[in-house]
């Protein structure tokens, strides 16, 4: 019988349980996009079989918030290095989520200062944290033809970083309102041109980007991150949203990824749909899933792993304390993001001990 704790082979590796760390922002990053030395601590305390790192822009133009990491230049690289390696030697596994932001972004938050790029010229109705406050997201710059290969070849590259850094593969990030899905929704992308209009269109460029991540680093090192239905960053995928996923998950699966990662928002019938066109190792991420629920999924045969978020946040020992039936530390809201170790790296262990 397949449990959390059965290992499972993921494209070019094999973990060894079920579990993993969601991606989540912490924004603890040098200014440059270097990962801070803290951060080593932080991943290799985590003993999930697989660890899907932050967000990680590759490129200037795909950074949206202050203090988050890159991995594009040989400083982001040599600091990857420490966190990998710090990684490997406790056993874990690590993927380096590759995340451009799109129009989810302020010039105020990016090295070049220049305005962001999306689909279409049309800004969110949102707020963004920047050095001076907290500002209104400003309008983008529809992408051009040019800018469309070019970010395709930023990921290609820092997909090519990452393995250099010792990461075991990357996720690309293509779910929570950022560029790979505001291509998906009609309210932020109107475009004319071959990626916008149908559903082939706008997933084009989400198909695009995957065929050219694997091309560089090899299709078993490449993993996948969406969240149909979700309206973060003001995206409304219209009532085409399931069949588009259908369709890209679909055509996904002819590369031969190593992962789909789902950010399931409580389509059922679309999750059961997704199993069984997807044939590789599917992980399944339900925002708020209760403790006694963890490896409902597995189970049931509708995932491979699960990933999870606050619990791996705030427990370091996560495996463990499901083994022991033992309490989960509460996630600090306050120490989300930015800071120092403080709600990142001094989260109790079992023992009483800082982890």
């Amino acid at each position: 019988m397949i449990d959390i704790w059965t290992p499972k082979r993921i494209g070019a590796i094999e973990v060894s349980n079920r579990l993993a760390m969601a991606p989540m922002t912490r924004s603890r990053a040098q200014y440059d996009g270097t990962p801070s030395r803290l951060a080593a601590e932080y991943y290799a305390q985590r003993s999930l079989g697989l660890l899907i790192t932050e967000g990680t822009q590759p490129s200037d133009d795909g950074q949206g918030y202050t203090l988050t990491p890159g991995i594009y230049t040989d400083a982001h690289v040599k600091g990857w290095k420490e966190i990998t390696d710090a990684v490997h030697a406790k056993g874990s596994k690590i993927f380096i989520q590759l995340m451009h932001v799109g129009r989810t972004s302020h010039p105020d938050n990016t090295p070049h200062r220049r305005q962001a790029l999306a689909p279409s010229a049309i800004a969110p109705k949102d707020q963004i944290f920047t050095p001076n406050g907290l500002q209104p997201v400003p309008g983008p710059r529809e992408m051009s033809a040019d800018d469309i290969r070019q970010t395709i070849a930023d990921f290609r590259f820092a997909a090519k970083r990452a393995v250099e850094a010792g990461a075991d593969g990357v996720e690309i990030h293509g779910a929570n309102g950022y560029l790979i899905q505001q291509f998906f929704a009609p309210n932020a992308n109107q475009r004319t041109d071959a990626y916008g209009g149908g559903i082939e269109n706008r997933a084009r460029f989400a198909i695009e980007v995957a065929k050219a991540v694997a091309e560089e680093i090899g299709a078993e090192r490449t993993g996948i991150r969406l969240s149909p239905g979700a309206t973060l960053g003001g995206l409304d995928e219209g009532p085409e949203g399931p069949d588009l996923y259908r369709f890209v998950v679909a055509e996904l699966d002819k590369l031969g990824l190593a992962y789909v990662h789902i950010m399931h928002l409580g389509n059922e019938a679309l999750l059961a749909d997704i199993r069984k066109l997807w044939h590789k190792a599917l992980i399944v991420n339900r925002p708020g899933r209760a403790v006694a629920d963890v490896g409902a999924d597995i189970a049931k045969g509708l995932a491979d792993i699960e990933s999870y978020g606050q619990f791996t946040l705030a427990n370091p020992d996560f495996p463990e304390r499901l083994k022991k039936g033992a309490e989960m530390n509460p996630a600090d809201r306050a120490t989300y993001f930015g800071g120092d170790a403080t709600g990142y790296t001094d989260y109790s262990a079992l023992t009483g001990a800082a982890a």
